[in-house]
This record gives structure tokens, sequence and C-alpha cells, in this order.
């Protein structure tokens, strides 16, 4: 299941036009964009996407939008801190379109370990479809224990996949060695991707690759094939986007939509709490953007 997704996935950011309304047709036209430039599968109305501020209905909407508008595979974020809701969420998700669905760890309330294994298993029995687990325990509050993972991965025929945002390369190695045959590990950390694929990751599910998606592709390509010096230069030319995807005063669904912008896209701004991202950031954008395009044209 997992090898239909490819290498390089893309947590999409949704756009919403100047009154901040969900945006289909710029969807559309970005789902599109992004298959056409490196990216082999894409993750809908997660955190990237503010999932958070979307209704449900906004997000059966995008969903079903992008699914019709690309071959790719799209997963359908159905994650909640309400368990019921994640099954409401992912039991819709097969009808709207999605090749799988992308739950992350129920967050805020900060469950004990036997609730998160609950959790992760009442969602998974709630549909056929493959289901990436997504740790992100900055956002959480609360990291998944890696016996819970094993056990989830092992004894849940479904549960196929993870989005490791833990930023533990080492214990990301363990897991693969304890359980490597039974799920694939996704980088969740644009910048740990090419330390993740040295301990056995398949690929990324990532942010910047909403405009270095032919880099991220090459990169792995490159390692697969041995050639990790090429891999090293490709990294280090990502530095800047890794840089410009997340500080303090724009965050990746925000230096994400300001890059979209200077290329043309109408993705529109962040809902709040994420506040609008102004001339500064778009003027950064810009410069990386252009300086990556040298990058290209010297081809590493």
């Amino acid at each position: 299941m997992t090898e239909h997704w490819g290498k390089v996935l893309t947590a999409m950011v949704t756009p919403f036009d100047e009154a901040g309304r969900l945006n289909l047709d710029a969807a559309r036209q970005l789902a599109r964009h992004l298959a056409a430039n490196g990216c082999d599968g894409l993750v809908v109305a997660a955190t990237t996407g503010e999932a958070p501020t979307l209704s449900d209905q906004e997000r059966r909407d995008l969903v079903r939008a992008v699914s019709e508008a690309v071959t790719i595979p799209v997963l359908a974020g159905t994650g909640s801190s309400h368990t019921e809701h994640a099954i409401a969420l992912t039991r819709e998700a097969s009808d709207l379109g999605a090749a799988g669905v992308f739950v992350v760890g129920p967050y805020y309330n900060r469950p004990p370990q036997a609730g998160i294994e609950a959790h992760f298993r009442a969602v998974a029995a709630a549909t056929r479809l493959p289901l990436m687990v997504y740790d992100v325990p900055g956002r959480t509050g609360r990291r998944i224990a890696a016996d819970v993972l094993l056990r989830l991965f092992r004894e849940v025929d479904n549960i196929v996949a993870f989005k490791d945002a833990t930023g533990d390369p080492a214990a990301a190695a363990a897991l693969i060695a304890a359980a490597g045959e039974h799920f694939a590990l996704y980088s969740g950390d644009d910048a740990l991707t090419l330390p993740l694929l040295a301990v056995g990751a398949v690929g990324v599910v990532g942010t910047s690759t909403h405009w270095t998606g032919p880099e991220f592709a090459r990169m792995i390509a490159a390692f697969e094939q041995g050639d990790t010096a090429l891999a090293r230069r490709v990294n280090t030319g990502l530095q800047e986007s890794f840089v410009f995807s997340n500080t303090e005063a724009s965050v990746f669904s925000m230096s994400v939509k300001a890059m979209l912008r200077v290329q043309g896209l109408p993705v529109g701004q962040c809902r709040l709490p994420l506040p609008p991202t102004g001339a500064a950031e778009e003027e950064q954008a810009r410069l990386v953007w252009e300086r990556l395009q040298l990058r290209r044209a010297a081809a590493y």
C-alpha cells in the first residue's frame, strides 16, 4: 500500500480567498501544480492545511476536490483530539476519494499511552484504508511510546506508515530495526530527511516540498543509488528553504503561502490564529526562491 504513496509527499496548505473562504478552485490548481513538480502524493486537511480552522464540511469538500483533481494519492487528514470525531471523519474518507488517512496523535488533552493506543486502534477500525500515524509531540504535548507504535504496526493491518516529527533519528533507527517490515517511516521534519533516510526512512511528508519537490526527489534517488555525495549537496542547497519555512514570525503554513503567492499561486492568507504575512516575508520568499532556481540551473 505505502509503495503507491511514493517518496515525496506534501502536507498541502489550504487555499482561502480574500474573504477567508475555502477556495476549491485554487486547491485544485495547487494540487495539480504540486503533482507536476516532484510530489508523489498529497496530505490534505492536516496541520499545515490548517485543519483546526476547517469545518467538517470544508474538510469533506477539500478532500473530494483534491482527490478528483490529481491522479497521485491523496491522504485525508482525519485526526482529532476527540476519538469519536476522528472516527467519523475517517469513515467518510474513502467515499471522498482518499487513498489513505493521516492521523495525528490526540492533542491538547495529553492522554496516557493506553489512551493513545486505544485512539489509534479505534480510528483504524473505522476504515479499510491504509493509515499513517503522525507523531509530533511539540504540537500534541505527548510523544507516542515506542512499544505502542510497535504493537500498532504489528497488530493492526491497516496501520502501515509513520510520519516521524519527533526529531529523534536514533529512536527512528531503533523503531525501524524492531518493526521495519511492518511499516514505512516518513520524515516529518524536512531538515531531518537525509539523516532519517540513513536509518531506513522511505521518504518525507514535507512542507518546503511545496517548492522543493524536485530537490527532494533528487536527493532521495541519489541516496538510494548510493551517491551520498550528491545527496549531501542537494541537502546543503535546501538549508535556506528549511530556515525560511519556520520562524518565530512566520510558521509553516504562513511561510508556504507567502512562497506560493510569490510564485503566482492564489492561496490567500491563513486563518487566525495564524496572522497574515506581509511584504517582508514575501521578499524573503522571493530571495529564497531565486537562489534555489540558480542552484537548479547549476545542477548542484
